[in-house]
């Protein structure tokens, strides 16, 4: 017994002097691996660096955390790298922000705040494609021992821009060249112009200059120019011509509520008249100027402007015209879309629209009336063919209503394509006031009779457009509508 014990007390084998005796704790692959090596060696840097960064940010955070009560006073502030950017513009949006100089209860946690709140200030100019901010002791030879200043350096984004494109949308074809200038007189001011030519906006041009109004960047100030030639041969006999100018304030945000007061000034002009133009167009033909100020309200938190499945919309629109001119009028608008996810690949969006035009001291003009009808409206009736006519040409009206509710899906086992499916139901009504009936009565009579479509399509978000491809047909319409029945294409960014 005492033998078989000794026997399986055994010494473990002998190793040569120098053999690698480490253990492969960090799972390194084989040393004749070389690739595999090269990679695990990578890695294991990277953890490193990483951690080695992740200590300092803690050590940095626990050494800020435990100074924030220290007194620190701010004194200057210094912008770098703003070569094409007024000083006195940056002084007027800073300046504001610094501390008095005889605040005596100034602390890191102080100056902490007021450089946020500058940094994001200056993001907000969208001048800059890179803003650093750091701390450095108050050049000053009077300064004191708690006197500091904030160095941003930041680096300028270009400041011209040039662009030219070919775009499908609104069911029109057109080229087009828009050029932009940032920051021209180094207020963060922005210059830009468009030309375009296309099918049925056979020429237009805008030039608009905008620029801050107010220390915080949420006021602008907008000056434009517009102009365009349209053929509306299609539904009216006549092209139409229009030059104008437009001052505006804009304030807000869209997506908590954005402001636009805007007075207009514009010269129409009717004409190019068909062989075939009713009396109603031959009348309408001729010089008109407008003048009239506006208020548009416009909220949207819609997660997709052109396929939302979650979000709302909501835009409202007041002009008042008569300030001098041809035009006498009071116009209304309300427009809202509400969409909402329902199981996954299948969503549901209702929109719906209205308008009031309302002649003031003289009768509604051609141009001002609302047009209605189309795929980017009512579906399954022809573009701005619905509503009061004479012979072959859609007038326009001066009340309408519009709505729609489609149930949007993806395509089986593609959830990810840009093709869907939807179902749909539109209903509206466009049509002119009888002022010897009182207005609610007017407003009864159109929304009591509605044209009714339905059918099913396919749509294809195509950025930044969106195409419809569209089979129905119209249940109800009136005996003065365009309608169509079968296959329609829409192209455009807004639907119904």
């Amino acid at each position: 017994m005492v033998d078989d014990d000794l026997d399986e007390l055994t010494s473990p084998p002998l190793r040569p002097p120098l053999a690698q005796s480490a253990a492969p704790r960090d799972g390194e692959p084989d040393a004749t691996d070389l690739e595999r090596l090269r990679k695990w060696q990578e890695e294991r840097i990277a953890r490193k660096l990483r951690g080695e960064y992740e200590s300092a940010v803690l050590h940095l955070s626990e050494l800020v955390n435990n100074n924030l009560s220290a007194p620190l006073k701010l004194t200057s502030v210094r912008v770098e790298g703003a070569n094409h950017t007024r000083k006195s513009f940056l002084g007027s949006i800073i300046n504001p922000l610094l501390p008095p100089t005889s605040d005596s209860d100034s602390t890191l946690e102080t100056v902490l705040h007021n450089t946020r709140k500058i940094s994001h200030l200056l993001q907000e100019t969208d001048l800059f494609s890179s803003i650093e901010a750091q701390l450095q002791a108050s050049p000053n030879v009077l300064a004191g021992a708690e006197d500091v200043e904030v160095v941003f350096k930041t680096k300028e984004k270009g400041r011209f821009y040039l662009k030219t494109s070919t775009e499908l949308g609104n069911n029109e074809g057109a080229a087009s060249a828009t050029a932009r200038m940032r920051n021209v007189f180094g207020g963060a001011e922005t210059l830009e112009a468009n030309l375009s030519f296309g099918t049925k906006t056979r020429r237009s041009f805008y030039a608009n200059l905008s620029a801050p109004v107010t220390q915080s960047l949420k006021t602008r100030g907008e000056l434009s120019i517009f102009g365009l030639d349209r053929d509306n041969s299609a539904y009216a006999s006549s092209t139409e011509g229009l030059r104008g100018a437009k001052a505006a304030i804009r304030s807000g945000t869209v997506g908590s509520g954005e402001h636009l007061f805007t007075y207009e000034a514009v010269s129409r002009h009717i004409g190019s008249l068909t062989p075939t133009a009713s009396i109603s167009m031959r009348e309408a033909a001729g010089e008109t100027f407008k003048s009239s100020i506006s208020h548009t309200w416009t909220r949207d938190t819609r997660n997709d402007r052109i396929a939302a499945t979650r979000g709302s919309y909501l835009k409202f629109l007041q002009e008042y015209a008569g300030l001098g001119g041809d035009a006498s009028f009071y116009k209304s608008e309300a427009e809202t879309q509400i969409s909402r996810h329902l199981i996954p690949g299948l969503s549901v969006s209702f929109a719906a629209k209205g308008g009031l035009l309302w002649g003031l001291s003289r009768p509604t003009l051609f141009s001002d009336r609302f047009q209605l009808g189309g795929p980017q409206s009512i579906r399954m009736f022809r573009a701005n063919s619905m509503g009061p006519r004479d012979g072959s040409d859609s007038l326009g009206g001066d009340v309408y209503w519009s709505t729609g509710l489609s149930l949007i899906s993806d395509l089986p086992r593609k959830p990810h394509w840009p093709l869907k499916t939807h179902l749909f139901v539109n209903a509206g009504r466009l049509d002119t006031i009888d002022k010897a009936k009182p207005l609610l009565e007017n407003v009864v009579d159109c929304i009591s009779k509605p044209s009714i479509a339905v059918g099913v399509g396919l749509i294809y978000r195509f950025d930044p457009v969106r195409v419809e491809l569209n089979f129905g047909v119209p249940l109800v319409a009136s005996k003065s509508d365009g309608y169509r029945k079968g296959f329609q294409v829409g192209m455009g960014l807004d639907f119904l």
